[in-house]
């Protein structure tokens, strides 16, 4: 699907549609495993262009989607695209480049050292002005008037963001910790790419998120950490997942313990079985209920299918089943 959005999609809402495609042409960026990376270029000039454009609304609210990627952070962000008020960016990482040197881990648009924790030390005025500016900018465009963020990996940068957008909302998503792992080895199988003998899929170029992660977030941690020169070494997709997933959750759960007034746990399940749920997460983030919002989560949101359980090794099996309990999860 181009843009993330089907026909259903497309029917209920032309001023949607094009919101959506706009956002996907001109302002996400392609990263590494797509086509039609020549419209980095293009992107990168219209964001400096927008520094100086007159057109812009000012940035109020923004919400950000976080949480482990493949575990419904995008059909969230999508049915939140149906909401008139939303504008929805799906990982606008050449977004988050531009803004800074060091945060591309994936390798899609910098080969700096990136580094997965930014905090409020790392920002400064000018880096404020460039992302109100383009989000203001793109707000106008896209006839908007909240931004919507999904880009899971923000979730280890909080301060960061927050010291960008003060008032600024958080979706923390979980979702049941096998059905992502499965996930994401399934899209490394579909989307995964060998280009000039350089590895491109879910952990980077040539693995380079998966080295960022274990070198800068999977070594601190309390539980799994005394174990990352043997983790360091995993080529099984699942068991890598599950390694993200464990160090993402554990994230994500202390955020929602320290800042409970602008961080809200979300249920993959509970959002796509539940219309009282996602009334609770519309209040939250200051949205009022949308006939098409509710429309179009009846017609495209179902309960997932269990997948088959995944055998981990060691070292990382007690603390995934610990964080699986926590969550409610068998």
């Amino acid at each position: 699907m181009v843009a993330q959005i089907d026909n259903k999609f497309i029917k209920l809402s032309i001023k949607k549609s094009y919101a959506r495609f706009l956002s996907y042409v001109l302002y996400e960026g392609r990263p590494l495993t797509t086509r039609g990376r020549w419209i980095n270029a293009l992107v990168f000039f219209l964001y400096r262009l927008q520094l100086f454009s007159p057109f812009v609304r000012k940035v109020t609210e923004p919400i950000f989607i976080l949480g482990t990627g493949r575990s419904g952070t995008t059909i969230l962000g999508v049915t939140l695209a149906m909401h008139p008020a939303v504008g929805f960016l799906n990982e606008p990482k050449a977004l988050w480049s531009y803004l800074h040197s060091y945060e591309d881990l994936i390798g899609s648009y910098n080969l700096n050292a990136a580094r997965y924790r930014l905090g409020s030390s790392d920002i400064d005025q000018e880096m404020v002005r460039k992302a109100h500016r383009i989000l203001g900018s793109y707000l106008v465009c896209s006839l908007s008037e909240r931004v919507v963020d999904k880009y899971p990996e923000l979730i280890f940068r909080f301060d960061f963001v927050r010291a960008i957008f003060p008032d600024a909302k958080f979706l923390f998503l979980y979702r049941d910790g096998v059905d992502t792992c499965h996930s994401i080895k399934k899209w490394s199988d579909r989307s995964g790419v060998i280009v000039d003998e350089e590895s491109h899929d879910w952990w980077g170029l040539n693995n380079r998120k998966w080295d960022f992660l274990c070198e800068q977030v999977v070594s601190a941690d309390p539980v799994i950490g005394e174990h990352v020169d043997k983790i360091r070494r995993y080529s099984n997709h699942e068991h890598m997942a599950a390694v993200e997933w464990i160090v993402t959750m554990k994230e994500g759960l202390h955020l929602v313990a320290e800042h409970p007034d602008v961080v809200l746990p979300v249920k993959y399940e509970d959002y796509v079985e539940s219309p009282d749920y996602r009334r609770r997460i519309l209040e939250f983030c200051a949205l009022a209920m949308d006939e098409k919002y509710n429309e179009y989560c009846s017609m495209v949101l179902s309960r997932p299918i269990a997948k088959s359980k995944i055998t981990l090794p060691v070292e990382i099996e007690g603390e995934f089943n610990r964080i699986m309990g926590l969550l409610g999860y068998e």
